[in-house]
């Protein structure tokens, strides 16, 4: 059994660490064509590998302030599972794009200190998806996701005619 069937055979609350599993496909309007879903963080970022683009997983973000709704995080599953222990879950995964190394390490520190039960129930699924897919956390998580971000390219990435309706662009040939 790979990583990724590990992982979905695991009975844990992943809406704790932002990868809540969903039994419908709700697409926004960014979504990109043939993504599969891998999971659900809040008000519609979703995680995904894209049929095409072999083994990446993005993160989908439609309120995104960027240049870019869907950015690849990690070129696997189980570099995306170790990305996810090391900033223990996808919110700071997925804003490394927009953060400088300051801020990102003091959301780390930061991060679910004023929740302790909460804190302490995420690191209790962090340290079982670590044990049972037998994953060291990322040694140096800023670095991977902001080199992966700016070696890809986007335009390999193909959206639904609403995408270019919503933010009014021509579509591509």
């Amino acid at each position: 059994m790979d990583v990724l069937e590990k992982f979905k055979n695991l009975d844990e609350d992943l809406s704790l660490i932002g990868l809540e599993k969903s039994d419908y496909e709700v697409e926004y309007f960014c979504t990109p064509v043939g993504a599969k879903i891998i999971g659900w963080e809040c008000e519609g970022i979703h995680y995904c590998f894209i049929e095409g683009l072999g083994e990446t997983v993005f993160a989908v973000n439609p309120e995104t302030a960027e240049e870019h709704y869907v950015r690849p995080l990690a070129e696997n599953f189980e570099k995306f599972i170790s990305l996810i222990l090391a900033t223990k879950g996808t919110t700071a995964a997925e804003q490394i794009s927009g953060w400088n190394k300051e801020q990102f390490l003091n959301f780390l520190e930061n991060d679910g200190s004023d929740f302790e039960d909460f804190a302490e129930k995420r690191q209790a699924v962090l340290n079982k998806i670590q044990t049972e897919l037998e994953i060291e956390p990322m040694k140096n998580p800023f670095e991977y996701v902001k080199k992966i971000q700016a070696e890809f390219d986007y335009s390999k990435i193909k959206f639904s005619e609403e995408y270019y309706d919503v933010l009014g662009l021509e579509i591509p040939e």
